[in-house]
């Protein structure tokens, strides 16, 4: 015998439609941190603010525990960042024809340094980061776009981060399981 709800014309919408009571707070939460990540970032005058709830929403609705994947953008933003300024310092604003060799470089010591200080994963965020850096044209010093870009991504990580502890979402699995 059911609660009486099956009869109700809305239980059988939201039945049909696949809304569950943890898809709307997982829904609320995620809206809710990439809402702040833009808002503080509007606030910072961040010239590339989409970078905080973009993070936000990679480390909230990832399958990867959030504390290890944040860990991972996170360092793998820095290494990217650095080495995408120091290459664009040094390559200039001049065109030899050859960028495709230093971007390759740049990709390539990407993952090595990513394999020297044991980041593992980080990679694919350092070589997505040195990419950024390095051909997305700017108008700033190499330093300042790449300084921008991980204070625009840690920002959007520290507010997952800050989600993810104070709003806890039990994960679906383990709410059907206690039933």
């Amino acid at each position: 015998m059911g609660s009486g709800l099956e009869s109700r014309p809305m239980s059988r919408w939201t039945r049909a439609l696949a809304l569950t009571p943890d898809s709307l707070v997982t829904a609320a939460r995620n809206t809710f941190a990439t809402v702040v990540s833009l808002l503080v970032a509007r606030l910072l005058r961040l010239p590339e603010f989409y970078w905080a709830p973009i993070s936000t929403i990679v480390i909230l609705l990832s399958t990867i525990n959030p504390l290890t994947l944040a860990w991972q953008r996170f360092a793998g933003t820095a290494v990217g960042a650095v080495l995408g300024a120091l290459i664009a310092t040094y390559r200039g604003n001049y065109s030899t024809g050859f960028e495709w060799l230093v971007y390759g470089a740049g990709i390539f010591v990407c993952g090595m340094l990513s394999a020297f200080l044991r980041l593992g994963s980080a990679y694919r965020f350092a070589a997505i980061t040195l990419t950024i850096v390095l051909l997305i044209p700017h108008e700033r010093p190499p330093w300042i776009v790449a300084t921008h870009r991980f204070v625009e991504v840690s920002l959007g990580i520290a507010v997952a981060l800050l989600v993810t502890v104070t709003w806890r979402v039990q994960p679906a699995s383990s709410s059907a399981r206690s039933l």
